[in-house]
Formats: structure tokens, sequence, C-alpha cells
């Protein structure tokens, strides 16, 4: 491994983007696992793609940019359906850290894709 290589991994930022990524894909995986019968099945397959964006944001490898621009329209859409839906059914003060959480998840993850596009060199 090159010095050029191993100081752009020891980027403290790069290594943020991948515990993201690692926590959300083990989040999704996890809800998928505990209600298997009853969770829909894009949850584990975003769940997994974030686990693979995160091996590949850590390895730096120059096919990052488009899984990561996927993931990012993928989760967009999930995240927005799933906050119109819970606003919807739900009763607001019942799932009020939900919707946080769900918001904080799509900013998190805008700020996360804006960074990598604008990075783009670094990464290969």
């Amino acid at each position: 491994m090159t010095s050029e290589k191993s100081d752009k991994i020891g980027n403290p930022t790069i290594r943020l983007i991948a515990i993201f990524y690692i926590a959300i894909g083990i989040a999704e995986v996890g809800y998928f696992t505990i209600e298997s019968s009853s969770a829909p099945p894009h949850i584990l397959v975003l769940g997994l793609l974030s686990l693979i964006t995160a091996y590949i944001v850590f390895t730096m490898k120059k096919w990052t940019l488009p899984l990561v621009v996927a993931l990012f329209f993928m989760g967009l859409t999930f995240g927005a359906t799933t906050l119109a839906n819970s606003i919807t059914l739900q009763t607001f003060e019942g799932a009020m850290l939900f919707n946080v959480a769900l918001i904080a998840y799509m900013i998190i993850l805008l700020i996360v894709s804006v960074y990598i596009i604008i990075r783009r060199e670094s990464f290969n």
C-alpha cells in the first residue's frame, strides 16, 4: 500500500463516512432480522448496500461514486416515503423520535453524498 493511499484512508472524514454507512447497514439488517415477518425486503437490500458502500469508501475504490449516488437516491426515497407514511398514518407524538431520526438520516446522507461527489478525484 502506498503512503498516499494510507494518508487518504487515515482521513478522519472518510473514516466517519464509513462508520456512518456501517451503522446504517447494521441497523437496517438488524431491523430486518428482528422483524423478518413484517419487515419489507427492501430494508435488507438497503442495509447490505450500506455495508458494501462502507467497505468501498474505506478502501477508496474508484467505483465508490456510482454506488454512493445510487445509495443516496435509494436511501432518500426510502426515508421520504417512510417519513410521509409515518406522519400520515400515526400520531406525531407517538413517532416523534422515529421521524426525527429519519430526517437526520436523510440530512446526513445528503452531506455524505455531496462530500464524496466533491472529493471524487481522491477515489482512484
